[in-house]
């Protein structure tokens, strides 16, 4: 039986160009050059280190962390999944972070000038390290979507931004997961700058009826895969995983 190589060929034909004209901000925002190769430092390589003492017992609750007087408003999931490497191995002891706008599609962000109203008891932010099975779950509310100045109808699906910390500061990886079923995805410009279908259906959580708690929350099935043909989509590596 052949072993599986280290790593596997990057498929550039998934990654959306730098230039994407529906996306307008990526039009003062592509390259007008050509990537240059920079020699890495010992900075670059080595650190930060995450442990267990650096996540307090609440931090991957949404739904308690920021809470001042009762619970926070909206649809009450849990979104859960494991974070692999390109042949399926778990990568344990990881920092998973997330951020998210409340129920009503807001951000506590001084920017966020959108009308719906801040909830007084969610913060938005959430973080945890992948077990040794490289595990991880949050609980919070589904996000709501909210226009943005796009064109003149624009609206983002409901998404959570995730953040996975590597070994060293170069290594974080960043990307957005979305809902299953929501009709928003296939009008979004930011999706649909995405060229292949595949990655779109990977960036896409799935329900998970098995881990939902009856009478209480929904669950959200989210595996993040690191390398490879199978692998995660990452906004902030278009390059290639």
């Amino acid at each position: 039986m052949t072993k599986p190589g280290e790593y596997y060929p990057r498929d550039m034909s998934i990654h959306p160009p730098a230039l994407a004209p529906d996306y307008k901000t990526s039009v003062t925002r592509s390259p007008q050059f050509a990537r240059i190769s920079l020699e890495q430092t010992i900075s670059d390589i080595t650190g930060p280190t995450f442990g267990h003492g650096d996540i307090a017992p609440g931090d991957h609750d949404l739904l308690s962390n920021y809470a001042k007087t009762g619970d926070p408003i909206g649809e009450r999931i849990i979104v859960h999944g494991r974070v692999l490497d390109e042949n399926a191995r778990p990568v344990p002891n990881t920092l998973v972070e997330v951020w998210q706008a409340n129920a009503g599609g807001r951000y506590r962000h001084k920017k966020d000038s959108y009308l719906a109203p801040i909830d007084p008891n969610f913060g938005g932010c959430g973080r945890t390290l992948t077990d040794e099975d490289g595990y991880y779950v949050f609980r919070t509310v589904k996000p709501g979507a909210y226009p943005w100045r796009n064109h003149l109808n624009n609206w983002r699906p409901a998404h959570i931004h995730f953040s996975v910390f590597g070994s060293a500061f170069c290594q974080r990886l960043i990307t957005q997961l979305y809902f299953e079923g929501d009709p928003l995805i296939p009008l979004c410009p930011i999706v649909q700058s995405i060229p292949d279908a595949g990655a779109v259906d990977r960036l896409t959580a799935k329900l998970d009826l098995n881990a939902t708690i009856p009478l209480d929350s929904i669950a959200y099935r989210f595996d993040i895969v690191l390398r490879g043909r199978r692998s995660t989509l990452f906004e902030n590596r278009l390059e290639g995983n």
